[in-house]
């Protein structure tokens, strides 16, 4: 992968005074995401932190499965991970880990709390725990099974492991402090039993350890630096170094926390996404309108561009929402720069030039890029019977209107100037036929006479060009911050897409899957991974040529 201009932010001048002080000299970080859903652009940003930190001070990264809770993880979601990692460029140190690895150290580590009278057992319901546990205000109380003895601990707690337990009859707590500011100081659960097999451990195990308990020691087994995490896990960094500082453990990580991303028009929160598409208001976590990885780059989103966009956001601690403009900026200038022209017409009208040879067929030569000759040039069949966009023509308009006029001229993307002389309508004064005459001498240049032609349209040859399906794509939803709403789904955008049958030039008969192009004067598609073939040819619009959500003009 091609490195990225590093930015410095708070993280990176920490880590620079921990090598200059000598506190470490080398810099290990990790990717610790949950298999319970598909990453989403937020994990991305974490994902360019983690691996962008540890490339940049020649470190190392590892890519580490948070697998505890066997009720919501899956196979596929580990796979569709580490897809989406190697696809934005990065890899991981080693071999994939998991958490899951460390369960019979992690499990003798708990044992350790025990005998040191730093863990209980606990029988309370989730009721009276909660009502234990009490308020930002109001302290918490003890439970009842707080002093219990360390040898009646170990037993139940063996009993557990045991499968001797059912699922919520009893727990093991961490005993720290139930009076402290901080509700995760307050006794927090570190195990739970759990009858559920497991995608890694199958079922060896019927106890599991909570996120808490399990990420600050797998940081110290693998020996991370500096465990870098979003805000909300900024008090929790006190249990982290609460555990940490209570096992006979000698790597002790930092962990810092930065501000998460917030996307507006979308949510990012897998419990959300999740609904979606449980509840099949999108197609799948890969629908090209979802905020996930594999749905960006279906909608054909590059590495280069999500890198670059979590580039431009920067790392901070302060939470805020992030425009979908900046995202959508991000794409379309590494489109408008390396993607190949070519021709599409998603609404069709039929045009005849009734002065060109009836049977004649030219072979005009069109450059994939204009300011770029080195992407070269492509051969676009031109005949008398053509497609042009439905609006692209009217019957009458002001001067601002650039396009084909009725009795006027225009010019055809890198072919002729025509005039429209007529036009043919159905029954319904739906108009079928524009009848036009062209200039033959004006291919490549300007008319002879000094007229001045304004205008440019594309267009298809109507004999040559192949169907297909265009799928427009807008906001998920159509409100900036959707989940602040009490329903959030409510907000969805019915418009977020819409489908249309046209036809593209010939030259994409055989456009490979995700291959980018800027259709001409419409937008950057990309031929969908999933239903796009040479019989049927699907393409899905990444983004308008601009910003239509700021900016309404024709």
């Amino acid at each position: 992968m091609a490195a990225d201009a590093p930015r410095s932010n708070f993280i990176r001048q920490i880590i620079d005074q921990d090598l200059a002080s000598g506190k470490h000299n080398q810099v290990h970080t990790r990717f610790p995401p949950e298999p319970n859903g598909f990453l989403h652009i937020g994990h991305a940003k974490s994902i360019v932190l983690n691996f962008g930190i540890a490339e940049d001070y020649q470190g190392t990264c590892n890519l580490r499965f948070d697998d505890t809770n066997p009720l919501k993880e899956k196979v596929d979601y580990v796979h569709s991970i580490q897809a989406d990692v190697q696809w934005l460029g990065y890899h991981w140190n080693g071999k994939p880990r998991y958490s899951s690895d460390y369960f019979e150290q992690l499990h003798g580590y708990a044992v350790e709390l025990i005998e040191k009278g730093l863990a209980y057992c606990d029988f309370s319901s989730q009721e009276q725990m909660r009502e234990m546990r009490g308020t930002l205000k109001q302290p918490g109380s003890n439970s009842p099974y707080r002093d219990t003895s360390v040898a009646e601990n170990l037993q139940i707690f063996a009993d557990m492991t045991a499968g001797k337990y059912q699922e919520g009859e009893v727990c093991l707590r961490a005993k720290i402090d139930m009076s402290s500011p901080f509700m995760c100081m307050r006794d927090p659960v570190i195990y739970r039993v759990r009858f559920a097999h497991h995608h890694q451990t199958g079922d060896t195990w019927c106890v599991y350890p909570m996120y808490d308990f399990t990420h600050c020691i797998s940081d110290a087994i693998e020996g991370i630096t500096h465990s870098l995490c979003t805000l909300e896990f900024q008090d929790n960094r006190r249990l982290y170094d609460w555990v940490l500082d209570n096992i006979s453990i000698e790597c002790h990580p930092q962990q810092i926390e930065f501000s998460r991303l917030n996307l507006q028009y979308t949510v990012m929160s897998k419990r959300k996404l999740n609904q979606l598409v449980e509840e099949q208001r999108v197609s799948g976590w890969d629908d090209p309108r979802m905020p996930t990885i594999a749905g960006m780059r279906r909608r054909g989103y590059t590495p280069a561009s999500i890198r670059e966009f979590c580039h431009r956001i920067g790392v901070t601690k302060m939470d805020n929402q992030v425009e979908m403009s900046m995202l959508e900026a991000c794409i379309r200038d590494e489109l408008n720069q390396h993607a190949p022209r070519a021709m599409a017409v998603l609404d069709p009208v039929r045009l005849v030039i009734e002065n060109y040879p009836q049977d004649h067929v030219e072979q005009l030569q069109a450059p994939n890029h204009p300011n770029d000759d080195s992407m070269g040039t492509r051969t676009v069949p031109f005949a008398r019977e053509i497609l042009i966009e439905a609006d692209d023509f009217r019957e009458e308009a002001n001067k601002k209107y650039k396009r084909l006029v009725l009795g006027k001229e225009v010019r055809l993307r890198n072919a002729y100037v025509i005039k429209a002389e007529r036009v043919e309508k159905d029954e319904h004064g739906n108009i079928t036929t524009i009848f036009c005459s062209y200039d033959a001498d004006t291919l490549g240049q300007d008319p002879a006479d000094g007229r001045k032609v304004k205008g440019v349209i594309h267009w298809v040859a109507a004999a040559h060009a192949k169907p297909a399906e265009f799928r427009l794509y807008d906001r998920l939803f159509q409100v900036p911050n959707p989940a602040a709403e009490e329903d959030f789904a409510a907000t969805l955008n019915p418009q977020s897409l819409v489908v249309k049958h046209g036809f593209v030039e010939a030259s994409l008969a055989d456009a490979p899957v995700e291959k980018a192009y800027q259709f001409e004067r419409i937008g950057y598609f990309c031929a969908d991974s999933k239903d796009h073939n040479a019989e049927h040819l699907v393409f899905n619009q990444t983004v308008g040529l601009r910003d239509t959500w700021s900016d309404d003009g024709e």
